[in-house]
């Protein structure tokens, strides 16, 4: 690479794409500092109950508007474009896009990673494997049978879009999560785009082979899904191509990672043992398994961590998944108005001083990790006529966290370990009761980077330590400066509380009847 000496010295570019926006943000390689950003919001669409898509072309156009956007305000503090050597992306996971590769033209919106429509499907394919098992699949593909990965959306969109079905029988239709619609248009489109995707992302597919880390067959064809739709599998940390046009054009992007990964590497979880949690629309936990691939036998997933390189061994992970954290705030606001803003949350809950004897399990579309109890639905237990709306707010707060603790005594079991601290990340942890909240019910300290952007820096990282590119060494990188949250309570308060809530969820379970609601095709 050329020797950069501008105002920064060299930068390297992070589109983060997430569920609710999409994000360009420009990092200086050596102070790890954002010099210019810009962010979009991303609309959703809600056809039916439990169903959820997104305009795959609002978030490509979303994407180039941040990129032009923070390069103006790049340029307004008198830095050239030309500084930034390297661009990486970061997206929301199992998201799943179909397109015309002839026009480049979307054959459906996306379906979201959270969207329950193929719950049916589930159910029909529990009944032709083994014992109805949800982990039939788990050896080959490290993740249980259910709706939140990619193979059943695009099995939905084949059984269930003509224009899908018409595109793969005459060979143009291209599939790809929300990375790889991004880098084929990024890289040209219809006029030579690559379509690829990284390990990662493909790792959340269930088509992907968890040890070969290649698609495979026997999952491809359990699936119905022809082999010819899939994009190439890369590494997370490679130059795959430049982009086409615009104001990066001849820019190399040579990092990709799914956010919860590309958090992963940010909080520089490299070594075995180390996990974070990232606070958004849903949260979720990875714990750094190293190589070894890990089959959880209490719920959780295994997930390919990163793969930093063509010839470098891949990193494993043990994956928690929550499906309902931000969200179940969102909730309080847009479905039953006990705030007027999210921002009154903490403030009102901090007041209320306790939840009054009151849990909330925000199972809103069923639970994921460790339960997959896809029948359940959100439950308030303990309400009394002293229940006050500070006491529900608090509860939605507490819930967060207690389905973290559900997720970290899984892990313990799996692997055999306590954690001594839980790195974390993600637009919720700028809530101070929220993280002390954490610490408390997981009896161990909670560390937030004071630089938040740790997801975003991840993919930076990746691609500025590619090969060719080089402006990061992984191997002599300091660790991030944290605020740090203790736990104030007592093991006895902690654990009668966490028994609460155990019951608070057996509650939750069994409410979704077969014949309606998001069952329903």
């Amino acid at each position: 690479m050329p020797v950069v000496t501008g105002k920064y010295g060299p930068l390297v570019g992070a589109i983060d794409e997430g569920t609710s926006s999409a994000r360009f943000l420009i990092f200086a390689a050596h102070t790890r500092q954002v010099v210019a950003s810009h962010q979009i919001q991303i609309s959703n669409a809600y056809p039916q109950e439990g169903w959820v898509e997104q305009d795959p072309k609002e978030i490509l156009t979303a994407v180039q508007q941040c990129i032009e956007k923070a390069v103006e305000k790049l340029q307004a503090d008198g830095v050239e474009p030309s500084d930034i050597v390297a661009v990486g992306i970061t997206n929301q996971r199992e998201t799943t896009v179909v397109w015309d590769a002839r026009t480049g033209e979307p054959l459906h919106n996306a379906i979201v990673w959270l969207d329950a429509r193929t719950t049916s499907t589930v159910d029909e394919i529990l009944e032709t494997v083994p014992n109805k098992s949800l982990n039939y699949l788990k050896p080959l593909c490290g993740l249980p049978i259910s709706p939140y990965f990619s193979a059943l959306k695009l099995h939905w969109l084949m059984e269930n879009v003509p224009r899908v079905r018409q595109a793969i029988d005459e060979k143009h239709c291209c599939f790809g999560t929300v990375d790889t619609w991004l880098i084929w248009n990024l890289t040209g489109g219809k006029d030579g785009g690559i379509h690829i995707t990284d390990v990662t992302n493909a790792s959340r597919t269930m088509l992907m082979n968890i040890e070969t880390l290649q698609w495979d067959p026997l999952l491809c064809r359990f699936f119905k899904i022809p082999m010819d739709l899939l994009p190439e599998i890369r590494s997370s940390s490679e130059v795959y191509g430049s982009v086409a046009d615009g104001v990066l054009k001849g820019i190399p992007i040579s990092g990709c990672l799914g956010d919860q990964q590309s958090a992963l590497l940010g909080q520089m979880c490299f070594k075995q043992g180390q996990a974070k949690s990232t606070y958004g629309t849903g949260c979720f936990l990875l714990y750094n398994t190293g190589t070894a691939v890990i089959e959880s036998t209490h719920g959780l997933v295994t997930t390919v961590a990163y793969q930093m390189g063509k010839k470098a061994a891949p990193v494993y992970a043990l994956e928690g998944s929550v499906a309902v954290a931000g969200a179940a705030l969102s909730w309080l606001k847009d479905n039953i108005s006990l705030v007027q803003n999210v921002s009154e949350i903490e403030p009102i809950a901090t007041q209320t001083g306790s939840n009054g004897d009151v849990y909330f399990v925000p199972a809103f579309s069923g639970l994921y990790a460790p339960y997959w109890q896809q029948d359940a639905r959100g439950v308030i237990c303990g309400i009394t006529d002293e229940t006050t709306k500070g006491h529900i707010i608090r509860a939605a707060l507490e819930a967060v966290c207690f389905q973290i603790r559900d997720i970290l005594e899984a892990m313990s079991k799996d692997c055999g370990l306590q954690l001594t601290r839980l790195q974390v990340d993600g637009g919720m942890t700028a809530n101070n009761l929220l993280m002390q909240t954490q610490a408390d019910l997981v009896g161990i300290p909670v560390m937030r980077p004071v630089m938040a952007e740790t997801t975003a820096l991840g993919a930076a990282m990746a691609a500025g330590s590619a090969e060719g590119i080089e402006v990061w060494d992984l191997n002599n990188i300091q660790p991030v400066a944290c605020d740090i949250f203790n736990p104030l309570i007592t093991e006895d308060e902690r654990d009668a509380r966490y028994s609460k809530w155990k019951m608070a969820v057996e509650r939750s379970f069994g409410w979704e009847a077969s014949e309606v609601g998001c069952g329903d095709r």
